[in-house]
């Protein structure tokens, strides 16, 4: 028996151009750690609801890990919530995650990521989701993607704007004290996904869709992804 029959999510693997997506591995931590202890944005903006970078350096490590392990101990066919490793070049660069509630319903899945800031710049976050909404959209089924970003995250403003996200809403954050800022929430429906030109390879089994209510998923119906 391997890992992957005991938590079939460690078999789903999305490969884009340059990257591969992975739901994360105690072997991704050390190299998630480094990415952000790098850097992830500029100190002075805080463009995550949640302010989990401005942790000590001698905390963050242990709040990272603790928070990916805690992700798998929620995921129901009800809710969860996917953080992929992003993996370039050889190492570990970021996440990019996915969630949901009552897909099998819902039909909706919503998505965040962050990267470290040495590679930003490149396209990267772009590339990233394109990737996961191939897998949202072709494999899963869902028929809406939603996401939010701060005013202040211009880049993923303009990352939700090149893949065909229309504006749904501002609220209100105040992730630092005193600090509160605008939330711009957007969604897309299925059909106005702008699409790179390239698909991505899926790795994805039929243990997968159950494990996240998605039984009904599309795997046929996609010829670049491979039923493991």
């Amino acid at each position: 028996m391997d890992l992957e029959d005991i938590w079939p999510l460690f078999g789903l693997t999305i490969t884009t151009p340059r990257l591969t997506l992975s739901p994360v591995r105690d072997a991704d931590l050390p190299g998630l750690v480094r990415a952000a202890l790098d850097g992830v944005h500029d100190p002075e903006q805080m463009p995550f609801g949640f302010p989990w970078t401005d942790a000590p350096a001698s905390d963050l490590p242990g709040n990272l890990a603790i928070y990916q392990w805690g992700l798998r101990g929620r995921v129901s066919p009800s809710s969860w919530n996917i953080a992929f490793a992003a993996h370039y070049e050889g190492r570990v660069i970021g996440t990019q995650d996915l969630s949901a509630y009552d897909f099998a319903n819902r039909q909706t899945v919503n998505s965040g990521s962050w990267i470290t800031r040495s590679v930003q710049g490149r396209g990267l976050g772009t590339e990233m989701r394109a990737g996961l909404l191939a897998f949202a959209f072709d494999v899963l089924g869902a028929e809406w993607a939603e996401s939010s970003a701060t005013s202040t995250n211009a880049a993923s403003l303009a990352v939700s704007r090149k893949l065909g996200y229309e504006l749904n809403g501002v609220t209100r954050q105040s992730p630092r004290p005193g600090q509160p800022v605008d939330e711009q929430r957007v969604r897309l429906p299925r059909a106005d996904f702008l699409r790179p030109n390239w698909s991505p390879q899926i790795v994805c089994s039929d243990a997968v869709l159950r494990q996240l209510g998605a039984a009904h998923g599309l795997i046929a119906a996609s010829t670049d992804t491979i039923a493991a």
